[in-house]
C-alpha cells in the first residue's frame, strides 16, 4: 500500500486455515455470491450468499476486520445493514452479531442463504477511517468501486472453498478487473441489464481482485511482455485513459527492464478512481496493491502533469509489490487471519524496500537524474526524523496495529526505504559493486515464491546465508536493534556528502511533505505533530497540533483544504494574515504579516572525485547496474 497523507494528495495471500473439526460441509462445490448493482436502494447494494449445505449446529459468517496490505483495523462489518439468515422455506434463522464483523447463525443445517445490504465508504463523512483505495463506492448510474472485501465475506473454515460471483449490473456499466470473466449474459426480466459471472478458487482470490464498474474509459498498454489494463473514472471528464496512457507505458516499460527476468507477470490492471473534492467523495489518496492489479484514488482536480508524476511514484510502488510481499512473504501474510490478524516483523521489506525500488528504478532507467534521486533520499531522511529513530523497526512492524506503534506506520515509507538503501550500499560495498538489494530480492523470490512463505524469525538468517556474514551485524544494529542509521557514513562510500542550506517551501507544504493533515472522523485540519514547521508558521506563532478553524476569516476543514493550499500560492509578502486556531480546546487568534516561508534542510551532493575513484565506481554500480 502507498498511503499519501491527506493534505499532500489533494495537491500534488492468504491461504485459509483448516476448518474447525466441529464444522462439516456436505457440498464443497462453491460458495455462490450474488451482488445486485441494478436494484440499488438508499445507496446500498444487496448481497446474497449461498454457501451450500451445512451439517453443523451453528456457523459464523465474517466480513474482514482488516485485509492484507492495509496494516490498519477497518472493520468492514460496520458497513453492513439488515443481515438475515434464511432457511429453505424462507423463514429467518436466529442470528447473533458476536462482534463488529461477525454473525453467528443458529441451526446451520437448515441454512439456505444469507442476505445483507452494503453501504459504501465514500459517502460517509470521514469514511469511518477506511483508507479510500481500500474502500467502496456505490453510485448507481456512474460508478461502483468494488473492493470485494467490503461486499463479500466468508464462513468459518471455508476460505479455501471456491467462490462464484454473480454480479447483476446495468448494460452501460462495464467491469474492469484482473479477475477472469467466466460468462456475461442478458437478464431476461431486465432487458437493460446483464449478469457477469466470475469464478475464484478461494476467498483470497476474491479479495485480491477488485472490480470497478463504470462507463468504459479504458485502454491497454502492451510493453515488455506485459499487458496492462488502465481503467479511469473521472466524474467531470477532467482526465481520460488516453491522456494518462503514455506515462503509464513509459513507467511500466522501465520497471520491467529494471526487474529483468525476476518478473513473470503477464497481465496487470490499474483501476484509477478520480474523486470530486467538491462533493462528499473519497478523501484519502494513494493506492492498494494486489497480485495483478492496483486500486488508485486521486483528486480529479490534479493537473495532468501532477497526476502523471503521482501515478509514477504511487503505481510503481504498487507494481513492485509483485516482489514483496506477493512473492516473498511470511506465514503471517500467507495464512492471513482477516479477523484476528497477526503482523509480520518485516515491514522494512514489504513497504520499505518496495518504496526504495520505486525511486531507484527511476534513476536507474533515466526517468530522473542523480540530483532528483538524492533530493528524494534527503527528503526521506528529513521526514524520518519526525518519528522515533531509536525504535526497533522489526518490533514496530510486529506491533503496528497497536498503540503507540501504529502512529509510526508512515515511517515505513521513509526510514523503511532508507533501510533498503543502506542495505543496498552495504551489499555493493561487500561485493565490490557486483551485488545489490535487487539481486538479493531475486534470490529470495527464487527460494520462496508466492506459494511458499517463510517463518518470520528465519528471514534475516536466510538473507545472511544468501549474502555475507557482515549483513547479520547490519540487521542486528539498525533493523532489529535501535541504533539510528549513520546515513552520512553509508553515502560517503559512494562519494555522496551532506550539506545544510536554507530552502524555500510553500506555506503548507515542503515539497511533497505537508505541514498539515486532516482527521477524517471530525473533518478538522491540524498542523502535524513531530514535524519542524517552516519559518513563516513559526514566526506567526503556530504550534504543532494546532487545529485550523479560520484563515483570513474563512472557515476551513478537510472538505475545502484544497482551496486553502492552492489559495495560499497567491499570497504576497507583507500582506496581513490571521489564523483562528484551536489549541488545547481553546481558541487562539494569531495575526501578523506574510513572510516568505523557508526551512533549514539537509541536501546531498556528489563529491568532486575523479572517475577512477573507487567511490565513483561503486556509485555507478549502485545507481546504474
Amino acid at each position: 500500500m502507498k498511503k499519501l497523507i491527506y493534505s499532500i494528495a489533494l495537491i500534488s495471500i492468504a491461504v485459509g486455515c483448516k476448518a474447525p473439526k466441529s464444522i462439516t460441509v456436505d457440498n464443497l462445490d462453491r460458495t455462490v455470491v450474488n451482488l445486485d448493482l441494478v436494484n440499488i436502494k438508499e445507496d446500498r447494494v444487496k448481497v446474497t450468499v449461498d454457501p451450500g449445505k451445512f451439517t453443523s449446529q451453528d456457523i459464523t459468517f465474517h466480513l474482514p476486520k482488516t485485509v492484507p496490505g492495509t496494516y490498519s483495523i477497518d472493520n468492514y462489518g460496520n458497513f453492513i445493514d439488515d443481515f438475515k439468515a434464511l432457511d429453505y422455506l424462507g423463514a429467518e434463522l436466529l442470528v447473533v452479531k458476536t462482534d463488529e464483523n461477525s454473525w453467528k447463525i443458529d441451526n446451520a443445517a437448515n441454512l439456505d442463504k444469507i442476505t445483507y445490504l452494503v453501504n459504501d465508504t465514500f459517502d460517509i463523512d470521514g469514511e469511518k477511517g477506511v483508507f479510500s483505495p481500500t474502500g467502496t463506492n456505490i453510485d448507481a448510474k456512474n460508478n461502483m468501486l468494488l473492493n470485494l472485501h467490503g461486499f463479500v465475506g466468508y464462513f468459518d473454515g471455508l476460505k479455501e472453498k471456491p467462490y462464484q460471483l454473480i454480479i447483476s449490473r446495468p448494460n452501460d456499466l462495464f467491469g474492469s478487473t484482473s479477475l477472469k470473466l467466466s460468462e456475461s449474459i442478458n437478464l431476461e426480466k431486465m432487458p437493460n441489464s446483464k449478469k457477469d459471472i466470475y469464478l475464484a478458487q478461494r476467498y483470497f482470490e476474491v479479495v485480491d481482485n477488485p472490480i470497478m464498474y463504470s462507463k468504459p474509459d479504458t485502454t491497454y498498454v502492451n510493453v515488455e511482455g506485459i499487458k496492462v489494463l488502465l481503467s479511469v473514472y473521472s466524474p467531470n471528464k477532467a482526465h481520460t485513459a488516453k491522456s494518462i496512457k503514455p506515462q503509464i507505458a513509459t513507467m511500466i516499460a522501465a520497471q520491467k527492464r529494471f526487474l529483468g527476468k525476476i518478473d513473470n507477470t503477464s497481465n496487470y490492471s490499474i483501476l484509477l478512481y478520480l474523486a470530486d473534492p467538491s462533493k462528499l467523495d473519497a478523501k484519502g489518496f494513494g493506492a492498494l496493491e494486489h497480485h495483478t492489479s492496483t486500486v488508485v484514488v486521486f483528486p480529479e482536480t490534479m493537473p495532468l502533469e501532477t497526476l502523471n508524476g503521482a501515478m509514477t511514484d504511487v503505481v510503481s510502488h504498487e507494481f513492485f509489490h509483485i516482489l514483496t510481499p506477493l512473492n516473498v512473504h511470511a506465514e503471517e501474510i500467507h495464512y492471513f487471519d482477516y479477523n484476528e490478524p497477526k503482523m509480520s516483523q518485516h515491514l522494512w521489506m514489504y513497504e520499505g524496500v518496495t518504496e526504495y525500488f520505486a525511486n531507484l528504478f527511476q534513476v536507474n532507467q533515466g526517468l530522473i537524474d542523480n540530483k532528483d534521486f538524492y533530493k528524494r533520499i534527503s527528503s526521506q531522511i528529513e521526514s524520518s526524523k519526525n518519528y522515533n529513530d531509536s525504535l526497533s523497526f522489526t518490533y514496530m512492524s510486529k506491533n503496528v496495529l497497536n498503540e503507540p506503534y501504529k502512529d509510526e506506520y508512515y515511517n515505513v515509507y521513509q526510514k523503511g526505504a532508507l533501510i533498503g538503501m543502506a542495505l543496498d550500499l552495504r551489499l555493493r560495498e561487500l561485493s565490490n559493486g557486483e551485488m545489490g538489494i535487487l539481486d538479493l530480492m531475486k534470490k529470495l523470490s527464487e527460494k520462496y515464491g508466492k506459494n511458499t512463505p517463510f517463518k518470520d524469525d528465519q528471514l534475516i538468517p536466510t538473507i545472511v546465508s544468501l549474502t555475507y556474514p557482515e549483513i547479520k551485524t547490519f540487521f542486528d544494529t539498525y533493523v532489529i536493534g535501535s541504533t539510528p542509521i549513520p546515513y552520512d557514513q553509508f553515502l560517503a562510500k559512494v562519494g555522496v556528502s551532506f550539506q545544510t542550506e536554507e530552502t524555500a517551501t510553500s506555506f503548507f507544504l515542503d515539497g511533497q511533505v505537508p505541514y498539515i493533515d486532516g482527521n477524517p472522523e471530525n473533518m478538522k485540519l491540524f498542523f502535524r505533530k513531530g514535524i519542524k514547521l517552516n519559518s513563516f508558521l513559526t514566526q506567526l506563532g503556530v504550534k504543532n497540533g494546532d487545529v485550523i478553524k479560520e484563515v483570513n476569516g474563512t472557515a476551513y476543514s478537510i472538505q475545502n483544504v484544497y482551496d486553502l493550499v492552492m489559495g495560499s500560492q497567491s499570497w504576497n509578502e507583507g500582506d496581513d494574515i490571521s489564523m483562528l486556531l484551536e489549541r488545547n480546546e481553546e481558541e487562539v487568534l494569531l495575526t501578523g504579516k506574510i513572510t516568505a516561508p523557508t526551512t533549514e534542510k539537509t541536501s546531498l551532493k556528489e563529491m568532486d572525485l575523479p572517475a577512477t575513484d573507487s567511490r565513483v565506481i561503486l556509485r555507478t554500480a549502485w545507481l546504474k547496474n
